[in-house]
């Protein structure tokens, strides 16, 4: 009876276990009944390892690869699950013989096998979390109508793993539910940071946020500026291109030409179109790739197929790292490659470690065997598993890194580090929950997840290769990257080379990286190469690294790397066009040929119309003169010499004297002389035809009236200047308009006097009026007798005159836009008044001066006649003239004396 009741006693009593909400209950059921695939339902149970201890540490690894479809998983992975697996193990063997870290505290575990498939994981973690869940048993009853006795299963503290970003999402969504923290050596996706959604996870590798810095930071210290970004589809491969456009777009300077998906299950030629979306824009030559190992080495083999061997060139993130896999026997398309990883150290104890495994030392790791076979390329021999024939027989003697190759995985260092992460924390929980006491206390059994999390995250300690371990507050490790660069050409080793470090800030060593066929120049990988001095950018509209590059052109420089502007009126661009510089300043100098004729012609006139002025004063009283009207022929031989004396002024350098004398002698000496030559035709004129009337000579026709008269007339070209000068005082200028011709390197200032060219026409308007009035009366004055006086002389002299101006005016204006339009304008002035003068004088004057002086014994004077008989003479003559030729109708002519 006592038997009966004590044994009732101890099936009631075995069966209290921990009672759980009951949405933990349902969220177990929905697992269970409808995990993804659902692989223990076909048959499938899980395989694990369980290894006993005071505290039990959950273990994820990838000790398979991903299996076909309908296959949970595939083969065994050597460096990703076994290696990391045993470095796990190692790392408890180390701790639990450590008297001072957990002493007297065992550490256990329960590793299961990933199969490195995120929906197969979820289930698999699920027995993690079968201790915290109540089960309901109320439908079952022992023999004797007891309920069952249920073994408690172990209770797992913490999490050791998992490797993939996917697969470690989708158990810390289910860790989260029961407050397990989970520690991952490999998971690097920025979306495990987010402490909202992923509260109990952490990590000892650092986040691609990071590692997208680092990239980003390789990317503009090589000067790129377009590149295009490959991702494998999941977790990892989008989240790390999302970080890394993210970071780019923060950072500026940095434009993705292409961000291309690589899907998880690729169609037939999907890599080749990939390789042709790439090269739609070949200037983005960079490739910024997170993918996978398969993927990496397909990319490879697709731009090798296209033949474009050396045109990509890869940056490649730790899932490339300094692994050979994924560049076997595609290093030529690899060659020059760039990748990162975090910076890591081999363990020497591991590798004493892991070579001295066998298969009879290391019978707690289920998997090993399988290691064994393919490691060593030999079978087994194992109950229920037929022998390959053809296949050498394992002797059990082989060892590793003797009989086979061996070289320690990337990530071993970092799974010993989470496991130490987690003892530590434990340690620590030890020492503030179970002061003084041996063993696990009751306030550690069980461990409070919430509360390990907390000293989990306060951890910090020299790890396995001698660097910090320590977490911030999102549980992530700090930023510590070796950068590799994948080097074929001129080394003597072909391989993975460290040519920089990233500690939050980079270190690249770019003289030791080269490039395909050892090229040590970076090649270019920009959308738009930078454009020449004097060029801006014209950028396209929504792509801000790619630009068109226009020159700025005409008088325009480069204010800016985007705008051109004008320089100022005075300046002109420098040759690079970067600024402006002073443009020079010109003048007409006597040396130049648009001086040189005028001023010959100028000397020439003024020498002859000197030797005519000296001749007649020697000659002053002789018949020649006299008849010439002395008086007048003084004044017009001294407009004469203005009009060639005006040459000079108008090619000396512009001063304020030199501009007010061009003002008051360029329109001067024309209107002297032909002031001069008005009053002689208009005397004429009225002589003869008030002969026509009468014999009585008409008024205002002595010298002195005719001076008189021509003193009125000048005086009205006078009275203007004067004007001229009290409205706008003469003065200098510097004409930057003149010469400003297209090609600013021939831009000139001119040095002028402020005449504009309509200034200067006004100037002569007052003399060509009385050039024209006198060329009437010459035209007027026509019939008189050629032997009487001047008229046709004179008449002659204003015909050639009027020819000489007519020509002048086309070629005046027509210089206007004419970047010589100074030496022109002035060369045809200056040339068109010497020469009317020079009509002048040589139809009126050198006649006589050459008559003067070498034929003297024409200027005897035989008989003195008076001024008034002379005038008195030519009128009767010209009114008999008149009846004459009324009465005979031009058959007879009465022909005067010689007025001489």
């Amino acid at each position: 009876m006592t038997s009966e009741v004590h044994s009732s006693h101890r099936c009631c009593s075995l069966t209290l276990a921990f009672r759980r909400q009951t949405w933990l209950r349902l969220t177990w059921a929905l697992l269970v009944s409808t995990g993804p695939g659902s692989w223990a339902q076909q048959g499938s149970q899980p395989q694990s390892i369980k290894i006993e201890g005071d505290i039990t540490l959950g273990g994820l690894f990838p000790m398979h690869s991903r299996g076909a479809a309908g296959v949970p998983c595939g083969e065994i992975k050597r460096e990703k699950g076994i290696h990391r697996l045993e470095a796990m193990l190692y790392a408890m063997d180390q701790i639990n013989s450590d008297p001072d870290l957990l002493p007297n505290i065992t550490l256990g575990a329960r590793i299961l096998d990933t199969c490195s498939r995120d929906t197969y994981a979820l289930e698999q973690s699920l027995l993690f979390v079968q201790a915290l869940i109540q089960k309901d048993t109320s439908d079952v009853r022992c023999s004797n109508g007891e309920p069952p006795i249920i073994p408690k299963p172990e209770r797992v503290v913490g999490v050791i793993g998992a490797s993939g970003s996917s697969v470690s999402i989708m158990v810390a969504n289910v860790l989260r539910l029961f407050s397990i923290p989970q520690i991952s050596y490999a998971s690097t996706a920025p979306e495990l940071s987010d402490k909202s959604r992923y509260e109990f996870f952490s990590r000892v590798v650092p986040p691609d946020s990071y590692q997208a810095q680092a990239m980003v930071d390789i990317v503009k210290a090589m000067g790129w500026n377009y590149v295009s970004t490959l991702a494998s589809e999941g977790n990892y491969g989008e989240s790390g291109v999302d970080a890394f456009l993210q970071i780019s777009r923060e950072a500026g300077g940095l434009c993705i030409a292409q961000s291309i998906k690589i899907p998880r299950e690729p169609r037939p030629n999907e890599f080749e179109k990939i390789i042709k979306r790439l090269m739609e824009t070949s200037n983005a030559r960079g490739v910024i790739i997170f993918a996978n190992e398969d993927d990496i080495k397909r990319v490879l083999q697709s731009a090798k197929k296209a033949n474009l061997t050396g045109h990509f060139l890869f940056v490649g993130s730790d899932s490339w790292g300094a692994k050979s896999s994924p560049i076997q026997d595609q290093e030529d398309v690899a060659e020059g490659a760039v990748t990162i990883l975090p910076k890591r150290a081999s363990i020497d104890g591991f590798d004493q470690y892991f070579t001295s495994r066998s298969l009879e030392n290391n019978r707690r790791n289920i998997w090993f065997a399988e290691f064994w076979e393919d490691d060593f390329k030999c079978k087994l021999t194992r109950p229920g598993i037929k022998y390959e024939l053809g296949r050498r027989k394992c002797t059990g003697e082989e060892r590793i890194g003797h009989h086979s190759q061996y070289e320690q995985e990337g990530k071993v260092q970092f799974v010993i580090d989470a496991v130490y992460a987690m003892a530590h924390a434990l340690h620590s929980m030890h020492l503030d929950l179970c002061p003084g006491y041996m063993g696990v206390c009751e306030k550690m059994d069980p461990v409070e997840g919430q509360m390990l999390l907390q000293y989990i995250r306060a951890v910090s300690f020299n790890g396995s290769a001698g660097t910090g371990v320590m977490f911030n507050e999102n549980g992530d490790a700090p930023g510590r990257y070796d950068i590799f660069q994948y080097q074929l050409s001129n080394v003597s080793s072909p391989g993975y080379k460290v040519i920089g470090q990233w500690t939050n800030h980079l270190r690249l060593n770019a003289d030791e990286m080269q490039w395909s066929g050892g090229h040590r120049r970076i090649p270019d990988s920009v959308c738009s190469f930078p454009c020449e001095s004097g060029e801006r950018k014209k950028m396209v509209k929504g792509v801000p690294c790619c630009w068109h590059c226009e020159l700025c052109d005409g008088y325009q420089y480069l204010l800016d790397e985007f705008t051109c502007d004008m320089c100022p009126f005075d300046m002109r661009p420098l040759k690079n066009r970067t600024g402006c510089r002073p443009t020079p300043i010109i003048k007409l100098e006597w040396s130049s040929p648009w001086a040189i004729i005028p001023v010959f012609l100028a000397i020439l006139g003024i020498l002859a119309t000197t030797g005519v002025i000296v001749t007649f004063i020697r000659f002053n009283d002789t018949p020649i003169v006299r008849a010439s009207g002395r008086e007048l022929s003084y004044v017009l031989l001294t407009g004469i010499f203005l009009i060639y004396l005006i040459t000079f002024l108008m090619i000396a350098e512009p001063s304020t004297a030199v501009c007010a004398f061009r003002r008051l002698l360029l329109g001067l000496g024309m209107c002297i002389s032909y002031s001069a030559m008005l009053t002689k035709t208009n005397r004429i004129y009225r002589i003869f035809e008030q002969g026509k009337k009468s014999v009585t000579p008409p008024k205002f026709i002595s010298p002195t009236s005719q001076l008189i008269i021509t003193f009125i007339l000048i005086s009205v070209q006078l009275l203007g200047v004067f004007i001229w000068f009290g409205v706008m005082p003469p003065h200098t200028i510097i004409d930057y308009e003149e010469q400003k011709p297209p090609n600013p390197e021939f831009a000139r200032g001119v040095l002028k006097c402020d005449m504009s060219d309509l200034s200067l026409i006004l100037c002569l308007s007052y003399a060509i009026v009385l050039m024209i009035t006198c060329t009437v009366y010459a035209i007027k004055s026509r019939g008189v007798p050629e032997t009487f006086n001047e008229a046709k002389p004179i008449g002659f002299t204003m015909y050639t005159t009027c020819i000489v101006w007519l020509a002048f005016v086309p070629i005046f204006f027509g210089t206007a836009q004419s970047t010589e339009k100074m030496f022109i304008q002035t060369t045809t002035l200056t040339v068109s008044m010497s020469l009317s003068a020079t009509v002048s004088l040589g139809m009126l004057y050198i006649p006589k001066a050459y008559v003067i002086i070498c034929h003297p014994e024409q200027n005897v004077q035989k008989r003195k006649r008076s001024f008034k008989a002379v005038v008195q003479a030519a009128t009767v003559s010209t009114h008999l003239s008149q009846k004459s030729n009324d009465k005979t109708n031009g058959e007879s002519k009465i022909v005067p004396d010689r007025s001489q």
